[in-house]
């Protein structure tokens, strides 16, 4: 059971622990994704426009794997932002409904709310777009788990980050 804590608190905690949750995962960083904002339940990502990671030379149209990855990242971190920040989840559904093509040349932003966490489980919505929300690029919804291999995984994170691996 989770220690109840302050919003403040909680908002000190993700601002603390903000810039390990995407330079610390290798797949994060290799797409460039970066962290735009984390509030309890809410997180907001960005995915830059790069000719490295066009799938069609041709339209120099984002790859879908890149978009995947954008909101299966974000909707992580609302879930764990929406856990209180204590538990990192591990993905246990991702349903995405792709809407149309990201613009060639514009970063894709993600935005994703927690909707219900409770026990070991939290549901998340995201939508992505590429500078309108209301003509979005994609859309996910999902669900989360706390399972005994992702906390190994926060244990390797945390003993890294002590050991100073990660910056």
């Amino acid at each position: 059971m989770q220690d109840e804590q302050s919003p403040a608190d909680l908002q000190s905690l993700l601002d603390e622990l903000a810039p390990l949750l995407v330079d610390g995962s290798h797949h994060a960083v290799a797409l460039g994704l970066t962290l735009v904002s984390l509030k309890p339940g809410v997180a907001v990502m960005r995915a830059p426009y790069s000719p490295d990671l066009v799938g069609d030379p041709e339209s120099g149209i984002l790859h879908g794997g890149v978009i995947t990855a954008l909101l299966d990242h974000v909707c992580g971190l609302a879930a764990f932002s929406g856990f209180g920040g204590q538990d990192t989840p591990a993905t246990l559904d991702l349903r995405l409904d792709y809407m149309r093509p990201a613009q060639p040349g514009l970063d894709v932003i993600a935005e994703a709310v927690c909707l219900k966490s409770h026990g070991l489980v939290a549901f998340v919505r995201a939508t992505a777009h590429d500078g309108d929300i209301d003509d979005p690029v994609a859309t996910a919804q999902a669900a989360f788990m706390v399972t005994g291999a992702s906390k190994a995984a926060q244990e390797r994170a945390m003993q890294a980050l002590q050991a100073g691996q990660v910056s």
